[in-house]
């Protein structure tokens, strides 16, 4: 004879069952460091942030990026609070790093995305850093290894933001900003070809140079607040178009 399982324990074993979930264990990522001083994380370490999840029906955001994500991180945390839980993998890796395609692998088999927003590029410009000629094949795989981990997600490149001159934030820097842009024109093919979003984030802040830092990297507070107001834009579009889905 069967029993009826009373309802109680239904309901406790599903919320138990969610919070599991949220609270699964992040995954372990490569310890990364900076040899170049000029180019620190900008508030806390590199590593993966994880969301404080008080709602887990929530859809869920990843950011991907290095110390300019680390910068709008917390704005577009808040900005987007109610409407999605956002964690983020703050790296100075580039495509060329060995370990990535794991580590991402690693992370999308952690979390069910709904939306990545991923910004590489002012660690990769060094020579020798990533090999001649292999920019824009390995930005295709970093796609690729996006695409496969996070297939229901909706993928959005955040272009690399402009590098002044030292001291003089309103000019842009003659021996790193060319290597920028010829990333960036390598990765804009990359992204149009694949069908990937693209947030510009490098033609805003050229609009906006006397809101750069002066240190050739980093923004003032208002230009963080730009990029903040554009990357949180950007996510929320993506966030409406999965919702017809």
């Amino acid at each position: 004879m069967f029993s009826v399982m009373p309802v109680r324990f239904i309901v406790c074993a599903a919320v138990l069952a969610a919070l599991s979930t949220v609270h699964a264990q992040v995954p372990a990522v490569p310890k990364q460091t900076e040899s170049d001083p000029n180019l620190p994380p900008k508030g806390g370490s590199w590593s993966l942030r994880e969301a404080a999840v008080t709602d887990a029906s929530l859809p869920r955001v990843l950011l991907i990026g290095d110390s300019i994500t680390n910068s709008y991180l917390e704005p577009v945390r808040k900005a987007l609070a109610g409407k999605a839980n956002i964690d983020a993998w703050i790296t100075p890796t580039t495509q060329a790093d060995k370990s990535l395609p794991a580590t991402i692998a690693a992370i999308l088999a952690w979390q069910k995305y709904t939306v990545i927003h991923f910004n590489l590029g002012l660690h990769g410009w060094q020579p020798g850093r990533i090999p001649e000629g292999q920019y824009e094949p390995l930005t295709r795989q970093l796609v690729e290894d996006l695409r496969k981990g996070a297939p229901q997600a909706v993928l959005i490149w955040g272009t690399i933001t402009p590098v002044t001159v030292k001291g003089e934030p309103e000019k842009l820097n003659p021996e790193i900003q060319p290597t920028i842009e010829a990333h960036n024109r390598m990765a804009l093919e990359v992204m149009k070809a694949e069908g990937v979003k693209v947030d510009d984030l490098s033609g805003l802040m050229l609009q906006n140079l006397p809101l750069a830092a002066g240190d050739m990297f980093h923004w003032k507070s208002a230009g963080v607040a730009l990029l903040t107001e554009a990357v949180t834009k950007s996510i929320e579009a993506a966030l409406e178009e999965q919702k017809g889905k």
